[in-house]
């Protein structure tokens, strides 16, 4: 079984956001699944995608402080400044961090841990809305 959906994502602040109901939410062809993958691709290169702490808000704060001290805006080094001073950075934020991630699905759900989310990873101060395409590939429910 293979099923391939495009989720477009609200605009979000910048910053490490979790996703992970939003996706659910998008993709009811979940529940069919006994087994399988789920694979999401973001179509940007300013922004990327991760999976991390679920339950504590000051993890995506911690986050969102590091890659700003890795990676600075105004850097003298940087030569791609035409769309804004967050935007270079941006690009290698979503680098460093990918913009695809492969995930279980087991028994009509992702299977993630017990302390994990998907994030989406704003790196932009004004990125807008978000476009992922979500591919669901398992094997269906034999019977129910």
């Amino acid at each position: 079984m293979w099923r391939q959906t495009e989720i477009v994502l609200r605009a979000r602040s910048r910053g490490f956001h979790l996703i992970t109901d939003e996706i659910v939410a998008a993709l009811p062809a979940l529940a069919d699944v006994e087994v399988g993958l789920l694979h999401l691709f973001l179509q940007h290169t300013s922004a990327a995608l991760t999976v991390n702490e679920n339950a504590d808000p000051t993890v995506r704060g911690d986050f969102e402080r590091w890659f700003n001290q890795a990676v600075p805006e105004g850097a003298p080094y940087f030569r791609h400044v035409d769309e804004g001073s967050d935007d270079m950075p941006a690009h290698v934020k979503s680098s460093l961090l990918g913009v695809e991630l492969n995930l279980p699905i087991h028994r009509g759900g992702l299977r993630l841990g017990t302390w994990q989310g998907i994030y989406l990873c704003e790196h932009r101060n004004h990125g807008g809305a978000r476009h992922l395409i979500a591919t669901i590939h398992g094997e269906p429910f034999v019977s129910r």
